[in-house]
């Protein structure tokens, strides 16, 4: 039996995350679920992946605004497990105003968490997986990677910035046996776009109901909202041998938004 893989997600104890966190230990992974928080309720969500799964996972906390925290979550994964093979960033923070009414503190911590964190765990990530000659990094970026939307400059930015962080590290490692991938999704009904709502709808002037049909499912050809268990399908695809030569693009799950 080969031994099992290793995965770090990034901010997993809930909605896109965790769903790769599930997904990847379906498949077999053992797994470092994170977030800052540093709750029995954290411990208990890699307990419950581990139960469900028959595999190892731990609750690993790192404040991804930091970028110390973020190679130190990398560290100790190695050291707990001996190694990383699978690197999903999708810790993610949003914020929506104008941009002159934008606060620079949302501003700072949406760049750091977005996207300076990013960097940080590949940087300390790939030295182990170019030891080991083979990994997978998983980025998980957005439609606003692709293209923008109003009262999102910093969000939109952080977004743009992972997918040439994307593209520069797959450059760096293809002869390493390593893949940078990114996954840009839609509108996915998490925690995140919850939050949201009312800020679009203080922005927009409109009603709940109003903001998710026409701001949030306007520009989704299927009106749908995109699912966390299609994400973590596509994370996987992008970790497993059959993806070999993805390297350096993204796949869009966004229901055809950016289809043209």
């Amino acid at each position: 039996m080969p031994a099992r893989r290793t995965a770090i997600v990034t901010g997993s104890t809930s909605g896109i995350g965790l769903a790769i966190a599930h997904a990847l230990a379906a498949d077999g992974c053992n797994v470092v679920v994170n977030s800052f928080s540093d709750t029995p309720d954290d411990h208990a969500i890699a307990s419950e992946i581990a139960k469900s799964h028959s595999v190892e996972a731990v609750y690993v906390k790192a404040d991804m605004s930091k970028g110390a925290e973020c190679r130190a979550l990398v560290d100790t994964t190695v050291e707990r497990f001996g190694g990383v093979d699978i690197l999903v960033n999708n810790a993610g923070i949003q914020h929506v105003a104008p941009v002159e009414e934008f606060p620079a503190e949302k501003w700072d911590a949406i760049i750091a968490i977005n996207l300076s964190s990013s960097f940080h765990t590949i940087a300390a990530a790939v030295p182990h997986m170019k030891k080991a000659g083979r990994g997978r990094i998983v980025n998980i970026a957005s439609a606003h990677g692709l293209v923008a939307s109003p009262f999102k400059s910093a969000y939109v930015s952080a977004k743009h910035g992972i997918m040439g962080l994307t593209k520069t590290v797959a450059l760096e490692v293809a002869t390493s046996g390593i893949t940078c991938n990114a996954i840009c999704p839609g509108y996915v009904l998490t925690p995140l776009v919850e939050a949201q709502i009312p800020d679009q709808m203080k922005a927009h002037d409109m009603d709940r109901e109003t903001v998710i049909r026409e701001v949030m499912l306007d520009k989704q050809p299927t009106k749908e909202f995109v699912t966390v268990e299609e994400i973590g399908a596509t994370a996987v695809f992008l970790c497993s041998d059959a993806a070999a030569q993805i390297n350096g693009t993204h796949i869009s799950v966004d229901g055809g938004w950016t289809a043209d």
